[in-house]
């Protein structure tokens, strides 16, 4: 078996010339026009990167190196025991886009786990901080205090050339995702647990399952449910904020602790990784609302209609490019329907799938009535007695690591450019429209 360097070290020559010869003899082929709209809506839908790792499709959803999730769960490596993918094994797959053996899968996790040690600096900084500040405030200061070991930083002061800056960057994602589960759940031992930490396992013990162990849930179910979750919130494309902000900060050379903070703080907006919280506080004012842990049908409907009369949304349906049900929504639907049946948040969540799309289908400025992950995750954290709702979004962010890292360290093997997009005035506008 060839150590993970080595097979992405020899993957990025023949890439790079593909990259080369397309640019040389294709430079000029349109790939995107940009309207009116889109300058001001958010740049939605406009073609202007490439990103290699993952792509999403509208009726597929997301794909991993071309791979959708349930062909991921039926063939990525598991856990002895374990039904769920090993995460390990897919950032192998990001990374080389080859499929895993079980030998590559536990081999990366060995070597997250020989790289397990937060620098004494990170508790101290964490520390400082008020108790009741947010969890993703925390976790975002948390991966940028790493940064004084960057490898990458080092090497860029003494000269390195550009196109080695991949090497040393290889090292800081590494430390990076060995420890981001240190910091995640330092801060929710610190916010929660009064500072009571719990030591790592063993260190054959596998990454999600060491990370659950850490936050201090030990049922082989959680360990599994760590196992999903983190694999299927690793990426989502490039255009979305968490991952482009990680993009964009990494253009500017800076490592890959800036970048992964940068993003962090994108991924904790309501309108991105906040929604997951967002998503089961509704369901919880919803059983309060009602007075009942099992409302009616008609209940839920009626609460539905009583939020969109209040000018808000139902949180967790609808996104952005999909326009079916979200794929990791079905992922956890499958889980929770053999693991907990007869919880009553997952009997609304189960409910909300059969209510909400038609009477959301009705509203003409709903694109998609569809849940999206955001409207199932919280019910299984929940569950299994994760109640720190705020929490929620830094579960994401770790598992966001695994897929941002895996694109930040191609645009680097790739010596890819600062991006600096062009913006235009509405005065310039004007003048384009006005005059035409």
């Amino acid at each position: 078996m060839a150590d993970l360097k080595e097979v992405f070290q020899s993957k990025i020559q023949p890439f790079a010339d593909e990259v080369a010869r397309i640019q040389r003899e294709h430079g000029e082929f349109k790939i995107s026009d940009c309207t009116v709209a889109q300058a001001y809506g958010g740049m939605r839908g406009v073609k202007c990167m490439t990103y290699e790792t993952s792509a999403l499709d509208p009726l597929e959803g997301i794909r991993f190196r071309g791979r959708t999730i349930p062909d991921l769960i039926e063939t990525l490596p598991r856990a002895p025991g374990g039904e769920q993918p090993l995460p390990e094994g897919l950032f192998y797959l990001l990374l080389t886009g080859d499929m895993p053996t079980e030998e590559d899968a536990r081999a990366v996790g060995a070597e997250w786990r020989r790289r397990e040690g937060l620098p004494p600096h990170v508790a101290r900084a964490l520390d400082a901080l008020p108790r009741d500040a947010h969890p993703m405030t925390q976790y975002s200061l948390g991966l940028l205090a790493m940064q004084t070991e960057s490898a990458m930083a080092a090497a860029y002061h003494k000269g390195i050339a550009k196109r080695d800056l991949w090497r040393p960057m290889y090292e800081d994602v590494m430390n990076l995702l060995a420890n981001a589960p240190l910091v995640a759940a330092y801060v929710y031992r610190r916010a929660y647990h009064g500072g009571r930490h719990v030591e790592p396992g063993p260190k054959d013990w596998d990454w999600a399952r060491n990370f659950a162990h850490i936050l201090g849930y030990d049922q082989p179910q959680f360990a599994d449910l760590m196992r999903l979750y983190l694999s299927i919130h690793s990426d989502h494309e490039g255009g979305n904020v968490s991952a482009h902000t990680v993009r964009l900060v990494g253009s500017a050379l800076s490592d890959c602790y800036y970048a992964l903070s940068a993003g962090m703080n994108g991924l904790a907006g309501p309108l991105h990784g906040l929604a997951s919280q967002e998503s089961i506080r509704w369901i919880l004012e919803l059983q309060k609302s009602i007075g009942k842990a099992r409302p009616t049908r008609d209940d839920i409907a009626n609460y539905i209609w009583e939020t969109l009369g209040a000018g808000r949304v139902v949180p967790g349906f609808g996104h952005a490019v999909l326009r079916r049900t979200d794929p990791r929504y079905m992922a956890l639907r499958e889980f929770a329907l053999k693991h907990m049946a007869d919880d009553d948040v997952f009997y609304i969540v189960a409910t909300l799938f059969e209510v909400a799309p038609p009477i959301l289908e009705s509203q003409a400025k709903i694109k998609n009535p569809w849940p999206n992950v955001d409207a199932h995750s919280g019910a299984v954290l929940l569950h299994y007695g994760m109640t720190e709702l705020d929490f929620f979004t830094v579960l994401f962010g770790v598992s966001r690591a695994t897929g941002t890292m895996a694109s930040l360290l191609w645009d680097r093997a790739l010596n890819l450019p600062l991006e600096r997009p062009k913006s235009v005035t509405t005065g310039w506008v004007r003048e384009q429209v006005y005059n035409l």
